[in-house]
């Protein structure tokens, strides 16, 4: 299992009710299931891997994030889960409302474009930086929100969304806590945040 997908599975309580958006082939839902008992539901845009997660015997439907969430009632599921999905929305402000609205908590991570080595890549390259988090292009990345872990924690401040816990990653790490928060941007690649309304 990733790192991500363990800070995830930790972060849910078992027998949790839970929405996955953006969930690809489910492979996040299929071990929520096993390890944490939970009942859920993804969405997916892309028909491919929702074939996949469907194989895999998981509840998926085929929707655009970007359409909102308006068939889904307020408060039915314990989280929503946005997983490396944020920054390939059109409109992620719209999307953390209405995981807010449709949930009790929202889980969010992201890439973050401050660490160290995408500064220094863009620095002494001068071009779009490319790892194992970023493997894309500049002309083929579904990542068209570039954004930070400075920039979220404003982004939720403004908008009075709680952030109920972090948790940050650098290659095979994790870490949390208040000093952290304040040299994670530099040094974390990627986060996961804990939010509420």
């Amino acid at each position: 299992m990733n790192l991500n997908y363990k800070i995830v599975c930790d972060l849910i309580e078992k027998n949790s009710r839970i929405l996955d958006l953006g969930c690809g082939g489910g492979d996040l839902l299929d071990i929520l299931k096993k390890e944490k008992n939970i009942s859920g539901l993804g969405v997916e845009i892309n028909q491919d891997k929702v074939l996949e997660a469907l194989e895999k015997g998981l509840s998926v439907v085929q929707g655009d994030l970007d359409k909102g969430l308006g068939e889904f009632q307020d408060k039915i599921y314990d989280y929503a889960i946005l997983n490396q999905t944020l920054q390939s929305t059109k409109n992620p402000e719209a999307i953390i409302y209405e995981m807010l609205r449709v949930a009790k908590k929202g889980i969010v991570s992201f890439p973050n474009f401050a660490y160290w080595r995408v500064r220094f890549y863009l620095f002494f390259k001068g071009k779009m930086p490319k790892s194992k988090q970023l493997p894309y292009e500049w002309y083929d990345t579904p990542n068209i929100h570039l954004l930070t872990i400075g920039d979220f924690f404003e982004f939720c401040k403004k908008r009075d969304i709680k952030i109920e816990k972090s948790v940050y990653l650098t290659r095979n790490k994790s870490r949390s806590g208040f000093f952290i928060r304040h040299i994670a941007n530099f040094f974390s690649q990627e986060v996961v945040f804990v939010i509420s309304k």
